[in-house]
């Protein structure tokens, strides 16, 4: 369960940094713009496509990585969770499974993105 805890610790953080790359850099008057980098055709993506997702209450976790996602939502912070749900709301096929189980962003509390596209959406029902 480390494993799931590290991977959406990792998700979040790419996901944020997708979010700060579409954000344009201001240009001082006077300055050109620079020229963009040359693409690299082996160049790999920062995040796999996502192949499926599933949905995991955090009650249907075992105690301890119950815990241990609670930490990481709590390190994380208000700012974090945000970008989280910020970035799912922003991917259609993520939002749409959780529409299909009744469910929003607002539900999410950690993701977790597997090399194989895999993605885990550990869910809080509000209490």
């Amino acid at each position: 369960m480390r494993k799931t805890i590290l991977f959406a610790t990792a998700a979040t953080l790419m996901m944020a940094g997708a979010a700060g790359a579409q954000q344009q850099p201001t240009l001082q008057p006077g300055t050109p713009p620079a020229a963009p980098a040359p693409a690299t055709p082996k160049a790999e993506s920062a995040a796999p496509a996502i192949q499926s997702v599933t949905i995991v209450d955090i009650k249907e976790l075992p105690e301890a990585t119950q815990t241990q996602v609670n930490q990481v939502v709590a390190q994380r912070g208000d700012a974090g969770l945000q970008k989280l749900r910020s970035s799912i709301d922003a991917t259609p096929k993520v939002k749409s499974a959780l529409e299909a189980k009744g469910m929003t962003s607002a539900q999410v509390i950690a993701a977790s993105m597997e090399p194989n596209g895999s993605l885990t959406l550990i869910t809080k029902k509000a209490s």
